[in-house]
């Protein structure tokens, strides 16, 4: 080892044990604009020295760095510290830790023990050659006032140099003009995205403009959408998520229940992208032009809705990448264009991308463009099918760049494959992925899997979004519970998740016939014919929707996932959680019936002290549901939920307060 490898020795404190941090810095946790970070880490150094700890942050289009001093956690000299620092904008941020042993503060720890006055003398001499190097390192009034304490602590006597030591305007002046020439920064410098609120909080709504039909038309349209946006917008729904609406392939197209031979009217699979028509930066001719859909998107954000596009990266036989770019795709042995499969299973109507040609860069740059192209159209908001099935490097780079240019873009990844790829997935980039809510039924599943995605590391890259269906999947839960099951998985997913959807309107009206005995598919399934739906109808379940998404709305409990916490009740039919906001001022709790069938019972036990409740004081619980309000008192208390009423009690706690006036009210 040569003299210029050999570390530095006299750097010597440690620096370990950061959070939130992934895979040593090399994934981004994520959070929202107008947040905290916080910052925790050991620091340490041998012997008995004063650390000085900051946490460093800067924004990537900053070259400076900002400075916020760290505190150790507690009193119990634990060496852990803990900073935060704020999120002003959107965009990725760096943060990293630097600490030192302060001398000077080191020298007043061990002043303070002294009681010999000889002994006092010396140290004084001691901490005046401190403070004449710290005026070395200042200018202007700074310097001034540090020679000036010097000199008094070189002539002043031992008792009045007792009290000038400990002075806090010359602590103050110290802090700012440290030695920092032998300080130690953390290895990494981890980064965090800060994306828009609406990556944090959403309600989305799937529908298929094509079943947009009015009174003489048989296939819908942009125009006869926007006709559609005031029902989904009094259901309380923020995004309405479309699928592809491009041109769609004629040749092998499929027929409906996605029969393999199609007839002269069947519309085919939206995700069978490309025609003559264009591709996936053109629209289908009989929704409309480019300007019917920007105005589709004008009266939306005029309702409070943002349009969420679908971009699958898969090309129909008929789509011009083909015929322009054979290059880009799988061939047989025989020079033929290779469709998608998933043998026994055939998708003939389907071709996928080889991301492993010697023109994957330019495949790279054209996806990219597909994008850019709708970001220039005013979408910001994207669900993309099928991710996993693509590199994973394609997507870290694709998503670092459109973020680079337009941070305000949120990307849905919809994954359903195993849970490593779709973590993989989320440290990518993407602001949001689909879960396995859909599949956990039972109390323990729920439990455990929500605990998973709250309370361990995933927490800090991984936002799950909840839709108890989807035109994929019509859960076996929904196919036999009935109205209550639609009404218990609703409410599930809006509480437990702070982002969710559900695909309508086969959800508010309670769709329930698979296509096959045992299956998962909808019979006569939008995906491949148009379907007319009687929006009207009196037992659609819309207005408890907008009930609930009014809840949701009004509770900022409700809009983070974090905070989520599970409550033990002795039946295993009942599930209890809440959700808290950070000062427990605003208390959620919901309690479920995950019967559909059978009325159930059970008592319910919460830790008044973790909620800030007072164990000898009773307290108010009021259905945010039906406006029933209950008195319980201490931690134990009994439920009863009959699910043909409401499987669900979504309660407001109110703690009790005496007025000066001597009377009890709620809070």
């Amino acid at each position: 080892m040569t003299d210029t490898q050999k570390p530095d020795g006299r750097r010597r404190v440690v620096i370990e044990n950061v959070q939130p941090e992934i895979e040593s810095g090399r994934f981004p946790i994520k959070r929202v604009v107008g947040q905290h970070v916080a910052v925790e880490a050991d620091a340490f150094t041998d012997s008995h020295d004063a650390l000085v700890c900051v946490l460093r942050y800067r924004h990537s289009s900053e070259s400076d760095w900002h400075e916020v001093s760290m505190s150790p956690m507690g009193n119990d000299g634990n060496d852990r510290w803990h900073a935060s620092f704020p999120l002003s904008e959107l965009g990725q941020y760096v943060y990293t830790i630097t600490a030192w042993i302060d001398h000077f503060f080191s020298w007043q720890l061990e002043f303070v023990r002294r009681n010999d006055a000889q002994d006092i003398t010396l140290a004084l001499k001691g901490g005046a050659k401190l403070v004449e190097q710290a005026a070395a390192r200042a200018s202007g009034e700074n310097q001034l006032q540090l020679q000036n304490f010097a000199k008094e602590l070189l002539s002043v006597k031992p008792d009045a140099g007792s009290v000038l030591a400990r002075s806090q305007t010359l602590a103050n002046l110290m802090r700012q003009h440290s030695d920092r020439s032998l300080s130690s920064d953390y290895l990494h410098q981890p980064s965090v995205w800060s994306e828009p609120a609406k990556a944090q909080y959403s309600t989305w709504y799937e529908f298929f403009p094509r079943s947009c039909v009015g009174d003489e038309i048989e296939h819908g349209n942009f125009a006869e959408c926007e006709k559609r946006l005031p029902y989904i917008a009094d259901m309380g729904f923020d995004v309405v998520y479309l699928p592809p609406i491009h041109p769609i392939g004629l040749t092998k197209r499929k027929g409906s229940n996605n029969t393999l031979v199609a007839n002269d009217t069947d519309v085919g699979s939206p995700w069978a992208i490309g025609a003559v028509e264009g591709g996936h930066k053109s629209i289908h001719p009989q929704l409309g032009t480019l300007d019917e859909f920007k105005r589709l998107m004008m009266k939306a954000r005029e309702l409070g809705i943002d349009i969420a596009l679908d971009i699958a990266f898969q090309c129909s036989p008929d789509h011009p990448y083909v015929s322009e770019h054979p290059e880009w795709f799988y061939h047989r042995a025989d020079g033929s264009i290779q469709n998608a499969e998933n043998p026994p299973k055939k998708y003939e109507d389907i071709i996928p991308f080889n991301f492993e040609n010697d023109a994957w860069y330019e495949l790279w740059q054209e996806l990219l463009d597909v994008f850019l192209f709708w970001i220039r159209q005013g979408i910001y908001i994207f669900r993309v099918d099928n991710p996993h099935t693509k590199p994973f490097p394609f997507w870290e780079w694709l998503i670092g760049e459109i973020k680079r240019v337009h941070p305000e873009t949120i990307f849905l990844a919809e994954a359903f494959t195993r849970p490593k790829i779709t973590y993989r997935l989320a440290k990518l980039g993407f602001s949001q992925s689909y879960s396995y809510f859909i599949w956990r039924n039972a109390k323990s599943e729920l439990e455990t899997y929500f605990t998973e995605l709250n309370h361990t590391e995933v927490r800090e890259y991984f936002r799950p979004n909840l839709w108890p269906n989807s035109p994929d999947i019509l859960a076996e839960y929904l196919q036999f519970g009935g109205r209550p099951a639609f009404m218990l998985r609703l409410v599930l997913a809006a509480t437990l998740g702070a982002n969710y959807g559900i695909y309508g309107p086969a959800y508010e009206l309670m769709e329930v016939s698979p296509r096959d005995a045992g299956g998962e598919e909808y019979l006569n399934s939008e995906k491949y014919q148009v379907r007319h739906w009687e929006l009207d109808r009196a037992d659609s379940l819309k207005d408890f929707i907008a009930r609930v998404n009014r809840i949701r709305k009004e509770s900022p409990a409700l809009q983070q996932d974090h905070r989520l916490q599970f409550f033990d009740v002795n039946n295993d039919s009942l599930i209890c959680y809440a959700k808290t906001t950070p000062d427990n001022a605003e208390i959620i709790l919901v309690v479920a019936n995950l019967d559909p069938h059978h009325t159930q019972s059970g008592w319910v036990t919460l830790p008044l002290d973790r909620l800030g409740l007072d164990m000898d004081r009773s307290y108010q619980v009021q259905d945010l549901l039906t406006a029933a309000r209950y008195l319980w008192n201490g931690a134990r208390n009994y439920v009863e939920i009959n699910p043909q009423v409401a499987p669900a009690q979504i309660f407001k706690l109110r703690r009790r307060v005496r007025t000066e006036h001597d009377f009890d009210y709620f809070l």
